[in-house]
């Protein structure tokens, strides 16, 4: 017999079948493989396709449970964990889209090294996002007129959009959808440094060896003539937005910390008031960069909204 319930909350979700699980197999794959065997289709159909899988589960969810459980379980993950997780996702890619690093560095061994140790550490203060849209422009501008860079941007995927951010809730977006299910801002910091610190070092050790192989031994750069970008200092344009990160992080924190004790029932789902004015502040952040970034701070970024739909 299948459970009468009056909350999506009140369900157990251990106690359903594994096939409820399909629709979202189906979605994850979807992703995974739409880009690979119908680019042109996926990138023009996808929010069809997430949309066509959502279906696939809440109609036969709502045929099963009732509608009122699939319509309160629709508000649940709207309200409890995908507003805020879009919200925070986009305050990072917004804020981080606007700050546009100029100039360029010589890409040597340990220069690559540096700024991957260096994306690895913001990753988990800014997000992977975050440090990602930051740094791999210089990365790859820097490494321009080398031969072999392929493995350069591998380990960046492995180190800054990925291992990096596993020690905040600002680092990996599951990290982020735990924090708002009450786990502890620093539970990861406190439980997993070590484990953490081994992996990235020994990627950076491995890294560094390999990328000295092709540099030493492969005639690796090419003629300072056809070098596309030349070597020239560094400089930073929408260096507000790094004011806004800081606020993106204030935000975060002060909804761990700070407990009003005020919350609005919505279909069974409370809404707390410190998580509503930090949804409500980080959209006010979005706006805010928006407005004061230079068109050239983005245009310098090729920024544009395709990856933040995509992940939405």
């Amino acid at each position: 017999m299948l459970p009468q319930l009056a909350h999506a909350a009140d369900l157990d979700g251990g106690a359903l079948s594994a096939l409820w699980g399909i629709p979202f197999m189906g979605l994850l794959l979807s992703i995974a493989l739409g880009p690979l065997l119908f680019e042109h289709f996926w990138h023009h159909h996808f929010g069809k396709i997430a949309l066509a899988w959502g279906a696939a589960f809440l109609l036969p969810f709502a045929a099963t449970f009732g509608v009122h459980t699939a319509a309160a379980g629709t508000v649940h993950a709207l309200l409890a964990e995908y507003i805020p997780f879009i919200a925070l996702l986009t305050a990072l890619f917004v804020v981080a889209g606007g700050i546009c690093v100029r100039g360029n560095l010589h890409g040597t061994p340990a220069l690559n090294t540096g700024l991957l140790a260096l994306g690895t550490v913001l990753a988990s203060i800014m997000g992977t996002t975050g440090a990602s849209m930051l740094l791999i422009r210089p990365l790859i501008r820097a490494n321009d007129n080398r031969k072999h860079a392929v493995h350069i941007v591998v380990f960046f995927i492995f180190l800054v959009a990925n291992a990096g951010g596993s020690l905040t809730p600002l680092g990996d977006p599951p990290l982020f959808l735990g924090f708002l299910k009450g786990v502890d801002f620093f539970w990861t910091m406190q439980n997993i440094f070590p484990e953490t610190l081994f992996v990235c070092v020994s990627l950076l050790v491995i890294f560094y060896l390999l990328d000295s192989h092709y540099y030493k031994n492969k005639e690796e750069a090419l003629p300072p003539a056809r070098d596309p970008t030349p070597d020239s200092g560094i400089s930073f344009e929408g260096k507000f937005n790094f004011v806004l990160l800081l606020a993106v992080i204030a935000l975060v924190l002060m909804s761990g910390f700070w407990k009003s004790g005020v919350a609005f029932d919505v279909m069974g789902t409370p809404v707390e008031l410190q998580n509503l004015l930090r949804d409500l502040a980080l959209v006010a952040i979005i706006v805010i960069s928006l407005w004061s970034t230079p068109k050239s701070a983005r245009a310098g970024n090729d920024f544009s909204w395709g990856p933040i739909l995509e992940v939405a």
